[in-house]
């Protein structure tokens, strides 16, 4: 089966991708929650894309992928990341979206404009944003408020992507914005048509 033109930028993410080297900077899982430390680590993840198909809104026609992620430290069993959502491209306008949940209670709905040729591009989110946001849990809301989110996506070859994530977080008890960073390089195992 051909990989369908209307993907755009998109089109290379198809099929499965593991990333073995990836590092977590986030907030600690200390007690004193007014006293989070930056706590690092490393971890390995899968990322899974099928495409959808085109999906019609009226006369706006949208291409993507149905997505899927799950994350493991280093050394552990357990994960302890998982998203599910899409990534879709608009052919007409250039603009890419990208849907997800973690299951922690909340969602984002990220936004861009790329060219079909594109090897780059950056997704953003605001809180309070109605077209591209972020809705929270009231425990996250009022404990690790996510006010942005910006993903870049870099395609380096036919089979590897490599991202840098930002998710700034406004954590209950301090006055800075803290910025949680995550970051790997995916290299295809399996490519899924």
């Amino acid at each position: 089966m051909p990989i369908d033109p209307h993907l755009g930028p998109l089109a290379t993410l198809l099929g499965t991708w593991e990333g073995e080297k990836g590092t977590d900077l986030a907030p600690s899982d200390k007690a004193d929650a007014t006293n989070r430390q930056l706590a690092t680590s490393k971890y390995r993840e899968r990322m899974i894309f099928e495409p959808t198909g085109r999906v019609d809104n009226h006369e706006q026609s949208i291409y993507g992928l149905r997505y899927s992620k799950k994350a493991w430290r280093i050394g552990c069993e357990d994960g302890f990341h998982e998203e599910v959502g899409y990534w879709m491209w608009d052919p007409a306008s250039g603009v890419l979206l990208r849907s997800f949940m973690p299951p922690r209670g909340m969602a984002v709905l990220a936004g861009g404009v790329a060219k079909a040729t594109d090897r780059e591009f950056i997704l953003e989110a605001k809180a309070g944003s109605e077209t591209f946001g972020i809705c929270s849990s009231p425990f996250l809301d009022a404990e690790f408020k996510t006010v942005r989110y910006t993903s870049a996506v870099r395609i380096l070859d036919e089979d590897s992507f490599s991202y840098e994530e930002h998710t700034y977080l406004k954590i209950k008890g301090r006055a800075e914005i803290f910025d949680h960073h995550d970051e790997n390089t995916m290299r295809r195992v399996n490519l899924t048509r």
